[in-house]
C-alpha cells in the first residue's frame, strides 16, 4: 500500500490515479456531466471556471467584459495547470481551453481527456437556458456555435476519447463516458 501523503490540495481520494478532464462546447454538458461523473468514480470534482472566478472575484462573463478574453485565457491557463498538478480529480475545462495548445499539452501530460461531443441542435437548446455565455453576446448564438464547430471540432478531436453528449439523460451520459474510460484504461494496459 502507498504510504506517500497525498499531493499538496490532493485529499487522497484519487492519489495516483490520473486525472479526467473533459472538454467540448459550451452546452456539451461538461460540469453536468463531470459532477455526476466524479461522485460516481468517488473523485473530487473541479471547474476551471469557477476557480477562475473565485480567483478574481468576477464571473466569466465579467472577466470577458472588464478584462477581455485574452486575460481570462492566461488565468484559465494557470488555473488547469494548478489542477492537473493533483491527482484523481475530474475537471470540468471551459470551452477554449483546450484550444490552448500549452494547455492541451499539460492535459495530454497529466490527464486523460474526455471530448464530450454534441451537434448544434443540441447545442443551441441547451445555451437557450443561460444567456451569461460572453461569446454568445457579439450576435446569433446558433451562428457562433456553428463557427465554434467549424474552428474547434478539429482540436477537440485531438482528445483522447470522443463521447457523443446527446439529448439523453445526464446519468446515460455518465455511464457512457465510464464506459469509455475503462476501455481506454484496458487499451493502454496492452
Amino acid at each position: 500500500m502507498d504510504e506517500r501523503p497525498p499531493a499538496d490540495g490532493d485529499n487522497g481520494a484519487g492519489s495516483g490515479l490520473p486525472n479526467i478532464v473533459l472538454v467540448g462546447l459550451m452546452g456539451a454538458g461538461k460540469t453536468s456531466v463531470g459532477k455526476r461523473l466524479a461522485a460516481r468514480l468517488e473523485r473530487p470534482f473541479d471547474d476551471a471556471d469557477r476557480v477562475v472566478e473565485a480567483e478574481t472575484g468576477m464571473t466569466v462573463s465579467e472577466i470577458f467584459a472588464e478584462c477581455g478574453e485574452p486575460f481570462f485565457r492566461a488565468r484559465e491557463r494557470r488555473a488547469i495547470a494548478g489542477l492537473l498538478a493533483r491527482t484523481g480529480r475530474v475537471l470540468a475545462t471551459g470551452g477554449g481551453a483546450f484550444m490552448d495548445p500549452d494547455t492541451r499539452a499539460a492535459i495530454s501530460a497529466r490527464a486523460v481527456s474526455v471530448w464530450l461531443k454534441a451537434d448544434v441542435d443540441v447545442l443551441a437548446r441547451r445555451v437557450a437556458r443561460r444567456n451569461t455565455r460572453p461569446l454568445l453576446a457579439a450576435g446569433d448564438p446558433r451562428a457562433i456555435l456553428e463557427s465554434l464547430v467549424e474552428t474547434r471540432y478539429p482540436v477537440y478531436a485531438l482528445a483522447d476519447i470522443t463521447v457523443c453528449s446527446a439529448d439523453r439523460p445526464i446519468g446515460a451520459t455518465v455511464e457512457k463516458v465510464a464506459a469509455a474510460l475503462l476501455a481506454h484504461a484496458a487499451a493502454a494496459a496492452r
